[in-house]
């Protein structure tokens, strides 16, 4: 049975309902500081720390849990209790500890002195003794763990049994394994991206149905820590659970959207867009964007930068099948619209938060992981080399921009053609940039007449931008740096076509 509680929290949230749920079932508590008085202002009877081990809390509270009748009394085994008696020291059956906030205090803009007074010492030296010492000893390391605490009691007669001490332990242990790594992070400073041991904690928010197809098994977690605007923390407004397929196309959905200031719309499939405009309003991007491949757009996700309205709702609700849209919000109305179609599923991100200049992108391969910072490159016209005897309009200069930032999203070999701020054709990810270009320029057809193409790398020779220049293009963006680029340029001179150098790739492997 259950008899005595060791409870030292800063989050106090439900701690009124555990607490008294002690209090009736005659369970002794112990308590320090803050804790002790909370329950004594609930008028929740409890004994402070420094009564039942007889030292006072010193140096401003740095010190009150850390002594051997609370240590002893937690990590004490089934078959030493004789000894803790002997000792005339107590037994703690049950901890309940939840952490300083240092990773809050620190995404505050804290300065050192206050981030160092957030780290916990004590907190963690009790969960890791009460996780390692569960055979005996049932630990609570958050809030949301209470009520089946309480539900536990209740169901084994004011004990717990070993497999759910077991699953509390686990979770311990994963707590303060990431609390010690955002700590590590944070004094490892801003101007180290790459340090020598890097900790990835990640916090399970649910099992899917399946992963890429159904025989494998998948779930979805989160960083915690994470301060920026990502899928694991949008709001799902409508529709179907979301599969393991979706958010990974979400996730290419919000890096696109995130990417472009001018109201913009993309129709992803498989991860590339199928379609991209920019446009005087939402619905005006939109529209572009699903008329530069309507056939691709069957089975898509939507991307968008802008906060939903009505007009752009109607031409969402009317595209015949869309599996999801992400957008920042939504005016009730066009929510109220767009979730008549059931099955829809409706994200909301909130107003995008980039992520900072150091943030990492990480990909995992067998055994290990590659780490890189991420692609936010972003070029303006004095960025542009122009190489050829016929110099690009103003506007051409527009859409190259523009094709440039969206082929970045585009898996490589990628090229694509675009006019007035929206793709026409796009040929992603072949093995082969002279098949890219003639995708291309197969999915924009008539429209490539007097449009431009971009290029996420050179083109090592001249035959795939021929391919473009043979479809009517009239402008060329790509990062040159080939070895024949003398001959590309020298065929883009025989087609009249202007082309401009970047000095920069998009590879997106």
């Amino acid at each position: 049975m259950i008899k005595r509680a060791l409870i030292s929290v800063y989050d106090k949230s439900g701690l009124e309902k555990l607490a008294g749920y002690l209090n009736e079932n005659k369970i002794e508590i112990i308590s320090s500081g803050g804790t002790y008085q909370f329950l004594n202002e609930m008028g929740i009877a409890a004994k402070k720390v420094s009564e039942f081990t007889g030292a006072p809390e010193i140096l401003g509270g740095r010190v009150k849990t850390l002594h051997p009748a609370i240590h002893a009394g937690i990590l004490a085994r089934a078959d030493q209790l004789d000894e803790l008696a002997r000792l005339n020291l107590g037994v703690f059956d049950l901890v309940v500890v939840n952490l300083y906030p240092f990773e809050e205090v620190v995404d505050s803009g804290a300065e050192l002195a206050e981030a160092l007074e957030n780290i916990d010492i004590g907190g963690p030296a009790m969960l890791r003794a009460a996780a390692k010492n569960f055979p005996r000893v049932t630990v609570v390391c958050s809030p949301s763990d209470y009520d089946g605490l309480i539900d536990e009691f209740k169901s084994n007669n004011g004990e717990t049994t070993l497999e759910y001490r077991r699953k509390l332990a686990q979770k311990a242990f994963a707590k303060t394994s990431a609390y010690d790594n955002a700590i590590s992070v944070y004094l490892a400073g801003r101007e180290r991206l790459f340090t020598e041991n890097r900790t990835l904690t990640f916090e399970k928010l649910n099992r899917l149905r399946y992963g890429e197809n159904p025989h494998q098994q998948a779930a979805l977690y989160i960083d915690p820590g994470y301060a920026f605007t990502s899928i694991p923390k949008a709001q799902v407004l409508s529709g179907k659970e979301l599969s393991f397929n979706n958010i990974w196309d979400l996730e290419a959905a919000l890096q696109m959207a995130s990417d472009f200031d001018k109201p913009f719309a993309a129709v992803i499939k498989h991860t590339n867009p199928c379609g991209a405009a920019v446009g005087a309003t939402l619905a005006d991007a939109y529209a572009k964007a699903l008329a530069s491949d309507p056939l691709s757009a069957f089975g898509s996700i939507i991307a968008l930068n802008r906060k939903v309205d009505m007009a752009a709702a109607r031409m969402i609700h009317e595209t015949e099948f869309i599996e999801c849209v992400l957008a920042p919000d939504y005016d009730t109305d066009a929510l109220e619209l767009m979730k008549k179609k059931k099955n829809r599923r409706l994200l909301a991100v909130g107003n995008f938060k980039s992520p900072a200049d150091n943030d990492l992108e990480i990909r995992a391969i067998t055994g290990g992981a590659l780490v890189q910072t991420r692609d936010k490159h972003q070029l303006s016209a004095r960025d542009l080399t122009i190489v050829t005897k016929v110099k690009p309009t103003p506007a051409q200069i527009e859409d190259m921009l523009f094709g440039f930032q969206v082929v970045k999203h585009v898996k490589s070999n990628a090229v694509l053609i675009c006019k007035d701020g929206a793709t026409v054709g796009i040929g992603p990810g072949q093995t082969s940039r002279v098949d890219s270009s003639l995708i291309a320029a197969r999915k924009a057809g008539e429209r490539a007449k007097d449009a431009v193409a971009a290029s996420d790398a050179f083109f090592p020779m001249p035959d795939g931008f021929e391919v473009l220049a043979k479809a009517g293009v009239k402008a060329v963006i790509q990062p040159g740096g080939s070895k024949g680029d003398s001959e590309v340029i020298a065929a883009a001179d025989k087609f009249g076509v202007s082309m401009v150098f970047t000095g920069i790739r998009h590879f997106k492997h």
